[in-house]
Parts: structure tokens; C-alpha cells; sequence
């Protein structure tokens, strides 16, 4: 923890400042603990016994980026420069909060101990505090013990704790997968006979711990444990009904076990391919096959179908994500990665033309390389020499797609012709026919490549003509 101080000269700084003015300062909660895992952070959370009037005062002594949106939770916020360094802290007043049970909200109490602050922090390996005034380590909930067991215990009766702020039930799951730790027996059960407590919580503060959850290097562990809890019935269903799809008589894979593989695989691939952490392409995974409860059938010879499934997949996915409030964008770039993610297996049965490999290119978009990654991720199949064919077959698309890009700017596909240069050539105003003209050229583009302005004109004037 000493070193954790002098690495963070800001510290040293917050800390001779407070006790200068008379106040306490405590690093507290997921710094200290990603500290004493050897976990680098520049985000720091302070907690004090100064107000937040104080707290602001105080910090605009050494740096005028600062923020209150927090204010009324007691929480300042403000961006420290050390160097070449920018430290970000969020130092909070001591809290003795109380809860209404009916409430999303707690009824803020401002506390004057640590004790009582850090008997509410959600697990006991987040409330241990280091005081950056005197040096002293505080763990009066053996935070400690649980660290080195890599266990999840909570400082209170779990009950107590799930039910002063539901939205720990899943920092439980989240922390399952970002510290590889497990939630203890009681906790698990808390979170089983109080999963329905979890619907009073704002849609937007379930999407932002989900997302953090989908975010993390290996989230396999903590969606499975939103799943038997009966958390993800209330906040993704469509994933638990997964889970519930067992086929007794082993007629199709299951289906649950193959989506969480396929976001691990879609991980290690967006990895391999030198990509930051994609909460698109990591819901897109997790939701590509929430159709097939809905579109299964049982057919002849004892088979299973899903015909499309990709298509009520996309449907339900939209909904689903609306619902939790995800932002518009995004929403519909996973419901087109859900709709689009069999589109290659018709590649991989017959190779496609020219034409049908620019039909993918454009109806992928912008997603196009996150659909090559769904798609390769797709593929769980144990047997090893169907695998090697559908990996070899999609090697082969992506390199007709670099080597058509080349040669016919795939990635800006439009027609040779322009609206402006549509209405000259077929002497009309704005309105619905430029759009036909516009669609007829574009298709052309797709099925025979760049045709040049004078082809262009030349077929346009003749489909023009021949609607008379």
C-alpha cells in the first residue's frame, strides 16, 4: 500500500491537504483492493470526514477540473495533474445512508466514522481503506482473508446489503468474472431469493453493470451466475431461456453452453485481431441464437430446425436492448449483427460470385468486421474436420473481400452515378423515382462491379425507357 502512495504523488498531495485543514481522507474501496492484487488504477475513490462543500473548496486549491455531479450522494469529483500523468479522483463524505424499500434511491445520510461507511460498501474485499494522513490500513471486515480466499462475502447480512441497493446482486456476477473470485454460498442464495428485488433498479444502472460485466476478460463465470440465481430472468431473459432449451435427446447442441463458448471465442478473437474490448460485438455474440426457442421444430427423423431464428433473433434482440435503454446506434448495429450471422454458411455450401460477396459487403455496412469475427466465432463444432473447412472457406471470403476492395472500393459502395448526375441524365426533379434510379444503379454496381459514368448513363437510360 506504501507503494501504491508513492507511485500516486496526487495522493500524498490529497492527503497532506486534508490533514492541513483538519479532516480525515481514506483511499477506499476498488483501489485499494486492485492495489493489493498488483492492479495498476488511475481512477482513485477517496472517502472523508469533510463535507462536500469542503471537500470542493479543498480541491480547487490544487486543480480547476472539477465536478458535483455527484453532490447530492457527496461525492466531488475532480482530474489531478501529476506530470505527464492525469489522476482521476471522486472523494466521497463519510455515508450512514438509509433505504426505502420501495425506493430506487437511498435517503442520503452523511456519517462521521469510517465504520459505519464501510459496513455498507457492497463486499468486504471493497471496504478496506488505507488513511493517505496517517498511513494506517483499516479492514474491520477481514477484506484481507476474502482477498487472498478470492471470495465474495458482503460486510452486512447479504440480505441486508441486496436490499439496501439491488444492483449489487449483479457487481456480484461482475466481479465473478473481472476477479475470478466466487460468491459465497450465502451470497448466491441472497441473490436467488431476492432476484426480484432487482426490478426496482433503473433500466439505465442495469445496462451500465451489464455492460461492465460483458466488458470484462472472462465473463462466461458471471453470466452464468446471473442465470442461476434467476437474475437474468428479470434482466435478460432471453438468455435464460436458453439455458431452459435442453435436449434430452441430444438431437441439436446446446444451445446455451455454444452462446457463452461463442463469446469467448468472438473474445479471444477480437484480441487476436488487435481490437479494444467491443460491447457490440460482445452483446451481438452473447444474443445471436435468442431466436431458436421461438422457432424450434421438430422434424422428420428425429430433427430439430431454427428456420429463421436469425431473423426473430434481430426482432427480439431490438426489443430487448431498447428496453434497456442501450443507446440507439448500438442497438442497431447488434440486431443487424444478429440478423446477418448465418449469412455465410450459403458461402461455405457453394462459393458465392463476385456479386454475392459485394451483396455481403454492403448489406454488412460498417459491421462488417464485426460480422467476420461473429461469424468465425460461430463455429463450435467438435468435429475437427468440419471445422478446418469452414475455417478454410471463410479465409477464403475475407480474402475475395480485400482483394474486390482493392481493385472496386468496396468499403464506399455506391452507384457511378450521383442523384444530381440521375436527374440530369433523366431530365426529373427530386422525388421517389431518383430513389428507383438510385437502387436500379446500385444494384448494377453489386452484380457486375464499377461500371463507369457512360455505362452508367447508357443502362440507366435504357431502364428508364423500358418503363415506358
Amino acid at each position: 500500500m506504501e507503494r501504491v502512495v508513492q507511485s500516486a504523488p496526487s495522493v500524498r498531495r490529497l492527503g497532506d491537504l486534508f490533514a492541513g485543514a483538519g479532516f480525515q481522507l481514506y483511499l477506499v474501496g476498488g483501489p485499494v483492493r486492485d492495489a493489493l492484487l498488483g492492479r495498476g488504477e488511475n481512477d482513485l475513490d477517496f472517502t472523508t470526514d469533510a463535507r462536500p462543500d469542503d471537500t470542493e473548496r479543498l480541491l480547487r486549491r490544487i486543480t480547476g477540473a472539477t465536478w458535483d455531479m455527484g453532490r447530492e450522494f457527496g461525492t466531488i469529483g475532480a482530474r489531478v495533474r501529476e506530470g505527464a500523468e492525469d489522476w482521476v479522483v471522486e472523494i466521497t463524505t463519510f455515508r450512514a445512508d438509509a433505504y426505502d424499500p420501495h425506493s430506487r434511491k437511498p435517503i442520503v445520510a452523511f456519517g462521521d466514522n469510517l465504520a459505519d461507511d464501510l459496513v455498507r460498501r457492497d463486499f468486504r474485499v471493497n471496504a478496506m481503506a488505507l488513511s493517505v494522513v496517517t498511513g494506517g490500513f483499516e479492514d474491520p471486515f477481514d477484506g484481507l482473508a476474502d482477498l487472498s480466499d478470492r471470495v465474495l462475502r458482503t460486510p452486512s447480512l447479504p440480505e441486508v446489503s441486496f436490499s439496501d441497493d439491488p444492483l449489487r446482486m449483479m457487481r456480484a456476477a461482475r466481479f465473478s468474472s473481472q476477479l475470478g473470485f466466487t460468491a459465497a454460498p450465502d451470497v448466491v442464495a441472497a441473490m436467488t431469493d431476492m432476484a426480484d428485488r432487482i426490478e426496482i433498479v433503473s433500466a439505465e444502472r442495469v445496462r451500465d453493470e451489464l455492460a461492465k460485466l460483458l466488458l470484462t476478460d472472462s465473463p462466461r463465470a458471471g453470466l452464468d451466475l446471473l442465470v442461476r440465481t434467476g437474475l437474468a430472468d428479470r434482466v435478460l431473459p432471453e438468455l435464460s431461456a436458453l439455458q431452459r432449451e435442453v435436449d434430452e435427446h441430444n438431437r441439436h447442441k446446446d444451445i446455451y453452453d455454444h452462446t457463452l463458448t461463442v463469446l469467448e471465442q468472438s473474445i479471444a478473437l477480437e484480441k487476436a485481431r488487435g481490437h479494444d474490448p467491443d460491447l457490440v460485438g460482445r452483446l451481438a455474440a452473447l444474443l445471436h441464437d435468442v431466436g431458436k426457442p421461438r422457432t424450434k421444430r421438430f422434424e422428420g427423423g428425429g430433427k430439430v430446425s431454427f428456420h429463421h431464428h436469425d431473423v426473430v433473433g434481430a426482432k427480439m434482440t431490438k426489443k430487448r436492448l431498447t428496453a434497456l435503454r442501450f443507446p440507439t446506434d448500438d442497438v442497431k448495429a447488434v440486431a443487424k449483427l444478429v440478423e446477418l450471422h448465418l449469412r455465410f454458411h450459403g458461402y461455405a455450401d457453394a462459393e458465392w460470385t463476385d456479386a454475392g460477396v459485394r451483396r455481403y459487403v454492403r448489406d454488412a455496412g460498417d459491421e462488417l468486421e464485426r460480422l467476420h469475427i461473429l461469424t468465425r466465432a460461430d463455429c463450435t463444432t467438435r468435429n475437427q474436420r468440419k471445422a478446418a473447412r469452414l475455417r478454410q472457406a471463410y479465409e477464403q471470403l475475407e480474402w475475395r473481400i480485400d482483394e474486390l476492395a482493392k481493385a472496386e472500393e468496396l468499403d464506399a459502395m455506391r452507384p457511378d452515378l450521383d442523384g444530381t448526375q440521375i436527374m440530369e441524365t433523366l431530365g426529373i426533379r427530386p422525388g421517389p423515382q431518383v430513389g428507383e434510379a438510385y437502387r436500379f444503379l446500385l444494384e448494377r454496381r453489386i452484380e457486375e462491379g464499377p461500371l463507369g459514368p457512360d455505362r452508367a448513363r447508357d443502362e440507366l437510360l435504357a431502364w428508364w425507357d423500358a418503363r415506358g
